[in-house]
């Protein structure tokens, strides 16, 4: 029994992509490329966010106690000799110690605000552009699966304009076919990624009140303020009451003595 090469066969078999572009159009090559898209997007966001999201590990809870403690430059400097690989991807590790630096360095408070501020926004910029597309795909598919029913209704009445009204069901079926499985498909990519959206979306918010409640408890301990309190403690300190002698000076006893001597005769 001789077997026949499926090269050599009249019609290749169908794949599941290809019937899916068959059933579904255009709009469905369009709809498979953003489920692709919002898929690699997902995998590098979760792959990015594993190495450098802003993390309150112990080690940096432990500097800031150390900071509000000991107001000195060795609180910037013992973090910076304590990092680990690990602690090098925190984007909070380095944004901690150049706070304490800039707050040492003597600068106004709402400067060391504003670079900080700065700082921290732009450890978040990486998570906020994947955020972004994916919140793009969420909206855009439901329209591109109504787009696909509005070009299916009009392939079938196209076909029943084509026939003066005699179309039979097999005529109508296929656009309506399209129709139907435009929306479900738009339907399939928007829903998963909309959730997707919503989930990181909390994920940021806790990793920037993470991120602020590690800057406030920096930010809350001014050492110039500090100085300038010590330094006016020191300034308004009341000089030494002169204490009164104990017993009256030799005049005033030479002198009752010689008012005795002219009493006594």
């Amino acid at each position: 029994m001789s077997e026949v090469p499926l090269a050599n066969s009249p019609e290749p078999l169908a794949t599941p992509l290809s019937q899916l572009i068959e059933m579904g159009g255009p709009v469905m090559v369009v709809l498979l490329a953003l489920a692709v898209a919002g898929a690699v997007t997902f995998v590098y966001l979760m792959l990015f966010g594993t190495f450098y999201t802003p993390r309150l590990t112990g080690k940096l809870k432990n500097a800031i106690t150390f900071w509000q403690e000991n107001l000195s430059n060795q609180a910037p400097q013992r973090l910076r000799n304590q990092a680990t690989f690990w602690s090098r991807l925190n984007p909070l590790h380095h944004l901690l110690a150049d706070t304490m630096e800039n707050q040492l360095a003597g600068r106004s408070p709402q400067q060391v605000r504003e670079t900080a501020a700065r700082d921290a926004q732009r450890s978040l910029e990486p998570f906020e552009a994947p955020l972004k597309i994916i919140e793009v795909i969420a909206a855009l598919a439901p329209l591109l699966g109504l787009l696909g029913t509005v070009l299916g209704m009009m392939e079938a009445f196209s076909a029943m304009a084509a026939t003066e009204g005699r179309a039979n069901a097999s005529q109508l079926s296929g656009g309506i076919y399209e129709a139907l499985t435009t929306t479900a498909a738009g339907l399939v990519v928007a829903i998963p990624f909309a959730a997707l959206a919503a989930w990181i979306e909390f994920r940021l918010r806790r990793i920037h009140k993470t991120v602020n409640g590690a800057l406030v408890s920096v930010l809350a301990v001014d050492p110039n303020s500090q100085q300038d309190t010590i330094y006016s403690a020191v300034e308004e300190t009341p000089e030494p009451v002169a204490r009164k002698p104990a017993h009256p000076p030799r005049e005033v006893a030479t002198e009752s003595r010689s008012h005795l001597a002219h009493a006594t005769g």
